[in-house]
């Protein structure tokens, strides 16, 4: 955040994109788990940069009818980028010894791109009047909308701007009463997008569905299934979005989830137990792959 405001939004990505290059020569070249841990947290600050940065990025480009497609398009490189992964994991499984080597340098491609990207491309309007630059904001606004009347739009851009400026401290303005609502979703949104359980199914998900029986290539093969769910879904989202409101879609893909989770639950308590040593029968493996997949589609239209 505090780079975004100092800096812009370009100079941040640009930095999230040198930390994921940095990050992805150390975990390919690791020679023990020291150097592993360190590439994993310097990664850990290209994503911090990168999902700060360029979401704002994104919506402060968009024309104003197209905001909420545009911001979906964030989490599509997401879940393309995870469907990638999961696709390089199982095509580079069987070589050896330097498969995972070679899985964990590819993802230097994304950081490179998302660097020189960076480097090409303008900053927002937003970033450059709030930074003081008004002529070089008219300019690129300009540029980006394609006409040469942009008089309204840079007058609501500017009037954002001053009254941003009156704040004198924004972390203590925010505490105040007046302003709980707004900072509870702020906080409570992307609290659950954590705690509903998606990270576990898309770390994990080769180890979940071993325990239904599969073996280790059919778990990676069925974990592109659930990536590709995923990217679907999402493209679903960028469709409905901004037809029926982001309120909709969190409400019906939340009762998807709720009900997935239950019946999967039930599933695995009925069959492996609390032990986790029983068995499945095929019918019960695929009903609970299929409701796993229907999860994350939930997941993927509505967060």
């Amino acid at each position: 955040m505090w780079s975004c405001k100092k800096y812009g939004r370009r100079v941040t990505m640009l930095m999230g994109g040198l930390a994921f290059c940095i990050g992805t020569i150390l975990v390919a070249s690791a020679y023990n788990i020291g150097q592993l841990v360190v590439g994993r947290l310097v990664l850990g600050v290209g994503v911090g940069f990168a999902t700060q940065a360029t979401p704002l990025y994104l919506s402060e480009m968009a024309p104003y009818n197209l905001r909420g497609a545009y911001g979906i398009l964030f989490q599509l490189a997401v879940t393309v980028g995870i469907l990638v992964a999961q696709l390089i994991n199982y095509g580079t499984q069987h070589i050896y010894p330097w498969g995972w080597r070679l899985s964990l340098a590819l993802a230097g491609v994304p950081g490179l791109i998302l660097f020189l990207g960076a480097l090409v491309l303008p900053d927002t309007p937003n970033s450059l009047i709030q930074r003081g630059k008004l002529e070089q904001g008219e300019a690129i606004l300009k540029r980006v909308r394609g006409v040469e009347d942009v008089t309204v739009e840079l007058e609501d851009i500017v009037d954002a701007v001053n009254v941003a400026r009156t704040v004198v401290n924004p972390w203590t303005t925010i505490i105040r009463r007046r302003y709980w609502p707004q900072l509870t979703i702020c906080v409570l949104i992307p609290t659950f997008q954590q705690w509903v359980g998606i990270n576990a199914i898309i770390f994990y998900a080769p180890q979940l569905f071993q325990t239904t029986g599969s073996d280790a290539n059919a778990a990676l093969l069925s974990s592109v299934i659930t990536g590709v769910v995923m990217v679907v879904c999402t493209v679903v989202a960028i469709v409905l979005v901004d037809r029926f409101g982001r309120k909709f879609l969190f409400i019906f893909g939340g009762m998807q989830m709720v009900i997935c989770e239950f019946i999967v639950g039930a599933l695995i308590a009925s069959t492996l137990g609390s032990s986790g040593m029983g068995s499945m029968s095929t019918p019960e493996a695929n009903a609970t792959i299929a409701f796993i997949c229907i999860y994350i589609s939930g997941f993927g239209w509505s967060w």
